[in-house]
C-alpha cells in the first residue's frame, strides 16, 4: 500500500459506499481529501512528490509557472499547499451566484502568465477545465494540472496539460443509467461541495 494511500485512510479521507459525484457519475468509493489537507503535516507529506517532480521539471526547463489556481472547493487547499512548498502565489477560482466559475476577492490575472491547476481530485477534469476557462479569458495561459488524487478512467484523456498526481487509482464509475449499485437499490450519498 502507498504512503498516500495510508494518509488518506488513516484521516478517513477515502469512503466506500455509493456516491453521487461532483461530475454527475456514481461511484463505490470517494475521496474526500479535505479530511486529509486538514493536517498540515500530512498534506505537506501528501504532495511532497508533487512538488519534487514539479521543481525538477522547472529546473530542466521543462515547465515554467508563475502561481498556483484550485478550483473551489477542493482546489484552495491544494493551490495554498503547493504554492507554499513551491514558493509560488496562490488564489482560488470560485462559483458565483448563478454557478458560473469565476475569478472574485480581487484576485487578478497579468497577461501570459502560466498557471499551475491544483485540484484535490480528478475525476473527469470538469472543474479544471472551468478553472482553466476563466484564467484563459483573463490572458494567462494553463499550463500544467496538479492534484491529491487522479481517478480518471483510462478513457478519459481531453486534459491538455502535463499531470502531477500524488495517487494515480482506477476507482469503479458509472454514469447513473448505467450503475451497479443503483440497480441493486443501493442509496446514493453525495458528499461533495457543487451543486448538480
Amino acid at each position: 500500500m502507498s504512503e498516500i494511500t495510508s494518509l488518506l485512510k488513516e484521516t478517513g479521507a477515502m469512503l466506500d459506499g455509493h456516491f453521487l459525484l461532483t461530475s454527475g457519475r456514481h461511484s463505490d468509493r470517494y475521496f474526500q481529501c479535505a479530511k486529509l489537507l486538514q493536517y498540515p503535516d500530512k498534506a505537506a507529506i501528501a504532495l511532497a512528490d508533487v512538488v519534487q517532480r514539479i521543481k525538477s521539471d522547472i529546473s530542466e526547463g521543462k515547465l515554467f509557472v508563475d502561481a498556483i489556481a484550485g478550483p473551489a472547493l477542493g482546489g484552495i487547499i491544494m493551490a495554498y499547499e503547493l504554492g507554499r512548498q513551491l514558493g509560488l502565489p496562490a488564489f482560488f477560482t470560485e462559483r458565483d451566484a448563478d454557478g458560473t466559475m469565476s475569478l472574485r476577492r480581487g484576485f487578478s490575472i497579468k497577461q501570459g502568465q502560466q498557471i499551475l491547476i491544483a485540484e484535490d481530485v480528478v475525476t473527469t477534469g470538469k472543474s479544471s477545465g472551468e478553472c482553466a476557462a476563466v484564467l484563459d479569458a483573463l490572458g494567462a495561459q494553463v499550463v500544467a494540472l496538479a492534484c491529491l488524487v487522479d481517478r480518471r478512467d483510462q478513457d478519459i484523456k481531453d486534459i491538455d496539460w502535463p499531470m502531477y498526481s500524488a495517487l494515480r487509482v482506477h476507482v469503479e464509475n458509472w454514469d447513473v443509467e448505467d450503475c451497479e449499485l443503483c440497480r441493486k437499490g443501493l442509496p446514493a450519498v453525495k458528499p461533495g461541495s457543487r451543486k448538480m
